[in-house]
């Protein structure tokens, strides 16, 4: 057998003095997830779609000399055109400006409706995941209980003792939604409370509260972010099938839901008027939901290289 030593062999391609360049700088873990969404090129474009309908949503409407609500019946049901870049509906109103006023109504329902379930649902789940035991049974007995109310029936209740129009929407809407966050925080914190830290703070005299609001929740940030990607497109979603059987937005207000039930009455001889609200709702419910799908991979640890 041949005998081996180290001058038989060469170390090429690394010296000593380059051994620390060569190493992969040291970053946090949010910016590995930001370099991870960077390189999910469907993920950026939609974040780039989301951002120009966001974008038009504030400035479109001031695009056009005509207001949303202002009507023509001299140039009703018109097709696309230099002057009215959407055409107009039966009333004879802009749809250019009536599709960006009623996109700041939808994107408003669910970025607000999330924003309120997230807050009840994480401090919901929080409570229930940290105590544990006969807490914890009897607050996931009301989350079934809630869960099981279809939402349409609590739609009509509120509509009833409320009246119609977008604060009591959000209402209905947010009174069931909340569920879905808090089991899913509830599970994470009872994954979490058993950590080093929360027994560190424990033993520091640190009361729930503090243990909670400090501690877990903000340790489930990564989870709460994918949730509020995929929660929006369904509050927006959700106001558009409500307001095109009648029970959300109501008129002078308009959204693309409210647009789209006025639109389908005409749509075998004005298909525009259709077309355009459904299409914003289709291109922001996909743009959505695909950033949200690079997201979950963007923070999911397992996947950190």
């Amino acid at each position: 057998m041949l005998e081996l030593n180290k001058e038989k062999f060469q170390i090429i391609g690394c010296e000593n003095e380059d051994a620390e360049a060569i190493l992969r700088p040291n970053i946090t873990y949010w910016q590995d997830a930001w370099r991870r969404l960077k390189q999910n090129k469907l993920a950026m474009f939609s974040m780039a779609i989301l951002m120009i309908i966001v974008l038009m949503t504030i400035i479109g409407p001031y695009l056009t000399k005509y207001k949303f609500d202002e009507q023509f019946t001299n140039i009703s049901n018109q097709r696309p055109s230099a002057e009215h870049w959407f055409g107009t509906d039966q009333l004879g109103r802009d749809m250019f400006a009536r599709t960006w006023v009623g996109g700041r109504i939808s994107i408003a329902i669910g970025i607000i409706g999330t924003i309120i379930e997230v807050i009840v649902g994480c401090i919901y789940g929080g409570i229930s995941g940290y105590y544990g035991g006969l807490v914890d049974d009897i607050m996931m007995r009301i989350v079934e209980v809630i869960n099981s109310i279809p939402y349409l029936i609590v739609v009509i209740l509120v509509s009833v003792v409320l009246g119609q129009g977008l604060g009591s929407l959000i209402i209905a809407l947010v009174i069931t939604g909340w569920v879905g966050i808090a089991r899913i925080i509830r599970g994470q914190v009872m994954q979490l409370k058993e950590s080093e830290y929360v027994l560190a703070a424990q033993a520091l005299g640190s009361d729930p509260g503090r243990i909670i609001t400090r501690h877990l929740i903000p340790n489930t940030i990564g989870v709460l972010i994918v949730y509020v990607t995929f929660s929006i497109p369904g509050f927006i979603f959700a106001e558009a099938f409500l307001s095109f059987i009648g029970l959300g937005v109501q008129p002078p207000m308009t959204s693309w839901g409210a647009m789209a039930a006025f639109g389908q009455t005409v749509f075998e001889f004005y298909p525009h008027e259709l077309f355009f609200p459904a299409a914003a709702i289709c291109l922001t419910m996909i743009a959505f939901n695909l950033l949200g799908d690079g997201l979950r991979d963007a923070l999911d640890p397992k996947l950190r290289q």
